[in-house]
């Protein structure tokens, strides 16, 4: 059985990512930085219709934390498909914008990045066998008005994506990145009426959680081997 980590998993996308790859039949551990009771649910609902599904907490920015707890994950084995989908908003103009307000949107999407991604790459290449997919957004493409910072972040795992790829794609393993336009059950979708988002959509709606999760199964399945270092536009036709 191979096994897969999604992070933010007490969200609507990752939630659905978590499902799909469970009824695919991964393990899963489904990621929450302190909402673990929502994990927990998840873990439970995966199980109920015989999926195979773990709770994990810790914080993405914490080095140690993400260390001491992967170090657990991976004493059952090598993660195979790991989704980095952790992401937080703090919008406001840059003019404005606290200094914190900055650090804690990049520091999540990039230095998070790295904290999870980093210790579970030699025992995937070990596997001469893996998937990674990140999921940024379409204001890391165009950018966005009072998210300079959530849009830098962003566009941060996109470099990082390429350049990964480039890295592994001699063993076995591909990176991509998704970027989702408006997603309905998300923080940000909640900002948009529906007459803004027909306005902003040429399909004329917002996408649905599980059209990101199938975007992601086709990515880290067996099919999909040859395609890798692409930023993945899920947006509706927005650009």
């Amino acid at each position: 059985m191979r096994h897969a980590l999604v992070t933010g998993a007490s969200g609507a996308i990752g939630a659905s990512i978590a499902r799909r790859l469970a009824a695919d039949g991964l393990r899963v551990y489904v990621h929450a930085n302190s909402r673990l009771a929502r994990v927990e649910a998840l873990a439970a609902e995966i199980a109920n219709v015989g999926g195979d599904a773990r709770p994990v907490c810790f914080d993405v920015c914490d080095a140690d934390a993400s260390a001491g707890c992967l170090a657990q994950v991976l004493a059952d084995g090598p993660i195979h498909v790991l989704v980095n989908n952790a992401g937080i908003h703090e919008d406001a103009p840059l003019a404005g914008m606290r200094r914190e307000q900055w650090t804690r949107v990049v520091d999540v999407a990039l230095l998070g990045f790295y904290n999870v991604t980093q210790p579970l790459l030699l025992p995937m290449i070990g596997e001469r066998w893996g998937r990674i997919v990140n999921i940024t957004s379409v204001s890391g493409v165009v950018g966005n008005r009072g998210q300079t910072n959530y849009s830098a972040a962003k566009a941060g795992l996109h470099g990082a994506t390429r350049s990964l790829a480039q890295e592994l794609a001699s063993r076995g393993i591909t990176v991509n990145a998704i970027a989702p336009g408006i997603i309905g059950d998300t923080p940000s979708a909640a900002s948009f009426d529906a007459q803004t988002i027909k306005r902003l959509v040429p399909m004329g709606r917002a996408g649905r959680p599980e059209e990101v999760a199938d975007l992601v199964a086709y990515l880290v399945g067996g099919d999909s081997g040859y395609l890798s270092g692409q930023i993945i536009n899920l947006n509706g036709a927005i650009i």
